[in-house]
Order: C-alpha cells, then structure tokens, then sequence
C-alpha cells in the first residue's frame, strides 16, 4: 500500500487545485470544475477565490463569464449552499445532488409532506421558464400555483417569517429546477437552466471530480463536503474503482491508478477567501490547520468561516479587507514568523488581490480583529 505524507498530500491538492498554476484551460469554467464547484453566498469571496487561480482575471472577468458567456451558473451545490458550478457540469451536478437523500429538520407542523415538495419543485420549474423573477416574485407565483400552504409564514429565518415552500428551495435546485439569474439592483433573481439542459451522469462522476481534487479522502470526507449520509457517500465510493492509500499513517482512497505525487514540496503563500474550496474541503482537519490554527483560523471546527493566510498548503495564519472606495486595507495575521522571502510573497499576493478587486490595496502585518463570517 502506499504511504503518502502530509507534505505531498497538500502538494498534490495545490496543484490539482490552481493554487500552483492555472488549470483547467485557464479559464473560470475551468478553474471552478477543478475546484469541485466555488461557494459562493458571499460572491465576492468566490469571484476572488476563482480568479486568484488565474492570471490576469479580475473580478470583472469572472461575473463576465458567469452572467454574459454562461460558462458558470449560480446554484446550489454540495451541503445545499450557494455554489458557482461550470455550465458544462450542471446536468452531472444535478444527477448527483438529486440523488442524494433529503431530509428536512423541521417539525411536523412546518415540514412539507413528500407530495407537496414535489409540488413545489414543479411550480418553481413552470414559473422561472424563460423569465429572471426577484424572491417575492417568485414566492407569489409559487404559492398561487400550489396553494396557500405554500404561503404559510412558518419559518424561522433571520428575526423574521419565510414561507413554508421555502423550506425545500436547494432541493429545487439540486432537481435542476432553476439556476440564479442576474441581479435586478440590489435583489437576487431567479432563472431557468441553460438551453438544452438534461441531467445526465451523477454520483459516480460527482466521486470522481472530488477524489481528483481532494483525495486521498475516505467516505466519510465526501460525505461531510457533499452534505450527504454517511451510507450514501459509502455506496457512492464502492460502485467506483478505487485504491486505498495512507496519509500519515491513516486510510484514505484515490481513483484507481491516481497515486502520482508532485516532485517538489508543496510551497507558496496565498491569502484564501471566505470558504474557499481548498480549506472547506480539505482534511484532515488537524493536518490542514495544525497546532494554534485550529483555534484561530477554525469556527467550532468549521472551515471557511475566516479568511486563510495558506502557507505551503497549510493554514499557517488569518486575514481581512476593508474596502472604501479603491482603497483596500488588508490585514494579515501569520501564526509564526514570517521569511523575507515569505513576505516578499505576501506583498505579491496583496497586490494581485488588488488588481482582481480591482482596488488600491495596503498591506498591514498585525492582529485581525474581525470574528468569523457567518
């Protein structure tokens, strides 16, 4: 069996990643289907997380390819959580996330019945096709197509009511009943799939996409990133060729025959953006975020929550930006000292976060005051 370390874990996974070199075409299509899809509630963490992997793109080029090319769709990917996913690999996005068990948490007093849910994915279906509607347009227009229960005010959700449909919104989404459309001011619209869009593939491909980025990982790992039941990540590597490998000492799988491992430690220093994909999907944990990391740059364990100063591959401190105007202040928090050399690189990432904001960007090396994002 294979030993891997640590070390050539996180090699591997920059690269793989577009944190060594673009990949992909070097395009953000391609770059987001090497990232397994980019989160993106906070859009302009995933602009910043897409083109940080490329060269010369701004955040101007990713919301061109997203809303004008239509190489990307906004939709909701793994965990149910806003995602940017490549056009190209929504029908395998969707075989894959409607095949994965729903459950819903709420009571029975507010939870929709089967029959109703499927009610509500048809009339969500029927009333985006072809048009871009805001949330209270697209509510009005579900709730007149299914009836008032839909509209019953039942769920708790930010110190106010949302109604009952709401509650199965991702699972509409993961059936490939809408995409995000094009902001209308300041108010998210909502959209029919790309012309011509069919689900196709699925879970197999949906394994094989994140073993490419992420592995070695077990079930369990795919099961946490992908919001699904740990038996049904289980089922999902056994009906795919796998090979176990160890990362320091622990079991983990790759695609069969995928153990080549980069020549060169893993070496760079980055500043990752709220949950970018890199942190959100890579574990273990303790590896990724050693020693005061875990506290500082983990939320109660989760990834993602604050912004990553990525050391060579290892979350090694934090970071923030305050923005007024052009002007960018950024402030970077290592958890150990850092080389000349590593804050020649520093300067030279702060300076490319500039030009992807395309701001006026100042470094400061000092404490990050800011807790984590929500």
């Amino acid at each position: 069996m294979i030993e891997m370390t640590w070390a050539q874990v996180s090699a591997r996974r920059l690269r793989r990643q577009g944190l060594v070199e673009p990949v992909g075409g070097d395009t953000p299509a391609g770059v987001v289907a090497a990232m397994c899809g980019a989160h993106a509630q906070v859009m302009a963490a995933a602009e910043l997380s897409v083109a940080m992997r490329l060269d010369g793109v701004t955040r101007t080029g990713v919301r061109r390819a997203l809303w004008e090319e239509r190489s990307l769709v906004k939709t909701h990917g793994p965990r149910g959580t806003v995602h940017l996913l490549p056009a190209r690999d929504l029908p395998m996005w969707v075989g894959a996330m409607s095949a994965i068990p729903h459950s819903n948490g709420f009571s029975e007093s507010v939870r929709l019945t089967p029959e109703q849910t499927d009610a509500v994915v048809s009339a969500i279906r029927q009333v985006v096709d072809g048009v871009e509607l805001t949330i209270d347009e697209l509510s009005d227009a579900v709730i007149a197509a299914t009836g008032p229960w839909a509209g019953d005010l039942v769920m708790p959700a930010f110190q106010t009511m949302w109604p009952r449909w709401r509650q199965v919104m991702h699972v509409a989404a993961h059936r490939g009943a809408f995409v995000f459309g094009p902001a209308r001011g300041r108010k998210v619209t909502y959209t029919s799939p790309p012309d011509g869009f069919a689900p196709a593939g699925g879970r197999d491909d949906l394994v094989r996409a994140y073993l490419h980025a992420y592995g070695p990982a077990t079930p369990a790992d795919f099961a946490l990133w992908a919001g699904a039941p740990k038996t049904w990540a289980t089922a999902a590597f056994a009906a795919v060729e796998l090979e176990e490998v160890r990362v320091a000492g622990r079991p983990g799988w790759v695609l069969a025959g995928d153990t080549d491992l980069p020549d060169e430690p893993p070496r760079g220093v980055r500043l990752l953006p709220y949950f970018d994909a890199y942190v959100v999907a890579g574990r273990p944990r303790d590896l990724l975020f050693p020693g005061e990391a875990a506290t500082r740059a983990l939320a109660r364990g989760q990834a993602g929550n604050h912004q990553v100063l990525l050391v060579d591959g290892t979350a090694a401190g934090v970071w923030h930006q305050r923005r007024s105007g052009t002007r960018i202040e950024v402030t970077v928090e290592p958890l150990r000292e850092l080389t000349p050399g590593r804050l020649r690189e520093l300067d030279t990432q702060v300076a490319r976060l500039g030009e992807i904001m395309e701001g006026r960007p100042s470094l400061t090396i000092g404490r990050v005051t800011v807790g984590p994002h929500a």
